[in-house]
């Protein structure tokens, strides 16, 4: 397991990616991407605008509070445990798993906010990954080096949990 320290929660409040403020704004330059949704409102509006998302990872809420949206449109079902502030052995695995055979739909006990960093590792070059920034819309990020560069500066703000921690 990786933990994020509160010393370095700030370098999380970013977009990882480009922040719209209404998510019809990116559907146009879907196209035919691979794409993965992260949180349970970004998944329910990429369905309502007609993106069926490779993978799905939601949590059953949003901001906080309980959210029943979760699609019924995927036929494989696969959980992870993931408590708030990591990453965890249990998720990068599923995700793995989830990209290995899509479509898959991941729900996560605990928080799936931070799975943006290890899909953006794992996933192929030129997927999309999409993500909700509360109160402020969506955030669309394309796979490229810059992307996983980027990751890998965000992970190296983590530390081991105490399982001793785990390489992506």
């Amino acid at each position: 397991m990786l933990r994020l320290p509160d010393r370095h929660r700030h370098h999380f409040k970013a977009p990882f990616g480009r922040l719209e403020p209404d998510f019809s704004c990116i559907v146009p330059e879907i196209g035919n991407s691979f794409v993965c949704t992260v949180g349970d409102i970004v998944t329910h509006n990429a369905l309502k605008h007609g993106i069926v998302p490779g993978i799905a990872v939601v949590d059953g809420h949003t901001m906080r509070k309980p959210c029943n949206r979760v699609p019924a449109v995927f036929p494989r079902v696969l959980s992870a445990v993931n408590p708030a502030g990591t990453i965890t052995r249990d998720l990068v695995d599923t995700l793995k798993a989830a990209v290995s055979s899509p479509p898959a739909l991941i729900i996560v006990e605990g928080e799936e906010d931070l799975a943006v960093i290890p899909l953006a590792l794992i996933l192929a070059p030129g997927s999309i990954i999409l993500y909700g920034q509360p109160g402020e819309g969506v955030v669309i990020r394309k796979i490229d080096e810059s992307a996983r560069t980027e990751a890998r500066r965000l992970l190296a703000c983590f530390v081991p949990g105490d399982d001793g921690g785990l390489e992506l």
